[in-house]
């Protein structure tokens, strides 16, 4: 920890039902993102998309640990974050293909899916303006003297480089505002790993000058998220200021679409894969008689359902007109 002030160490249990939401959830985001990464193959998805495959507990954890209230700024790997804030698989998918029924009407693509109604932006393109907007959420909540409210952003290792992300987190602890910054550190940044851009590479040290409380986690495991980002989040929205909290992690998939994984071996990625956040919170329910296989395998199998009916609904829809390409331009 950073500061003298600490969160809360009160224990956080989560019940059966919680870890079935979790389970569930984990599971939709690696059967969307393993589909989007097949209608890629078969040219159905135009521009390009960030797959976060290996990251699943990360925004599972995180957003199940917060409330409806909180406002949540994804990133451009933010579709586990999405499904976990509540955004419909559907309209999700419509979205990718580019159809009219999208959450964006088919305009914004993988890296912008959003929707304001339950307080989930996506991405912004221009690394570290999210930690922005994020914390100009967090001064709205602050002069409303809104209770019970945060805001929460979501930020790679390469965005933690980023001086606009240091600038929110200086006005964020300057201000005392109600900001949980989550730093998903999947050790690359685009095809650098961390090592050869950060003299040291626990990113919780990025606190150190703002008086902020920080924590360096498991970010495969989900429980483990789950608690720490309750406990956190009962810091930050009691009135104590800004904290970070740093989810270590590994993304299997490669960068975008276009990444050959040139620059890791083989064996690196094989040795994550055992790692597999799914294949950890399996073991551990299993083992600990929450769930039995069969009862895991029939969530798994209905997550999967789930995602083709949200293909086949997508495809079904129509693509934007062009009378509507200049709807929702405001300057």
């Amino acid at each position: 920890m950073s500061s003298t002030k600490k969160p809360s160490a009160e224990a956080v249990v989560p019940s059966k039902e919680l870890m079935a939401t979790l389970w569930r959830n984990m599971n939709l985001a690696r059967c969307f993102e393993e589909r989007v990464q097949w209608l890629f193959s078969k040219g159905l998805v135009h521009g390009t998309t960030h797959l976060g495959i290996g990251e699943e507990a990360t925004g599972s954890g995180t957003i199940a640990a917060l409330k409806p209230q909180d406002y949540v700024f994804g990133t451009h790997r933010g579709h586990g974050q999405a499904i976990a804030k509540g955004i419909d698989v559907n309209h999700m998918m419509a979205e990718i293909l580019a159809r009219s029924t999208g959450v964006c009407k088919g305009k914004g693509g993988s890296m912008h899916i959003a929707d304001p109604d339950i307080h989930y932006f996506g991405a912004d393109g221009i690394l570290g303006a999210s930690a922005v907007m994020c914390v100009g959420t967090a001064l709205a909540i602050h002069k409303r003297k809104e209770q019970d409210r945060i805001s929460v952003v979501f930020f790679g290792d390469g965005t933690s480089n980023e001086g606009a992300t240091w600038e929110a987190m200086n006005l964020a602890s300057i201000w005392q505002l109600p900001v949980l910054f989550v730093c998903v550190n999947n050790t690359y940044g685009m095809s650098t790993p961390i090592a050869d851009v950060m003299r040291d590479t626990d990113i919780s040290k990025r606190a150190y000058p703002f008086d902020m409380p920080s924590k360096s986690i498991d970010g495969n495991n989900v429980l483990e998220v789950y608690k720490t980002i309750a406990e956190a989040r009962a810091y930050v929205s009691g009135g104590n200021g800004p904290m970070l909290v740093v989810e270590n992690t590994y993304r299997i998939s490669g960068h975008s679409k276009s990444d050959g994984n040139l620059y890791r071996t083989k064996e690196e990625i094989a040795a994550w894969k055992e790692k597999c956040p799914i294949k950890a919170f399996r073991k551990y329910l299993v083992e600990n008689g929450i769930f039995t296989e069969v009862e895991l395998d029939a969530a798994a199998q209905d997550a999967s359902d789930t995602i083709s009916a949200a293909e086949a609904y997508a495809k079904s829809c129509p693509e934007p007109s062009i009378d509507d390409l200049l709807s929702d331009v405001y300057a």
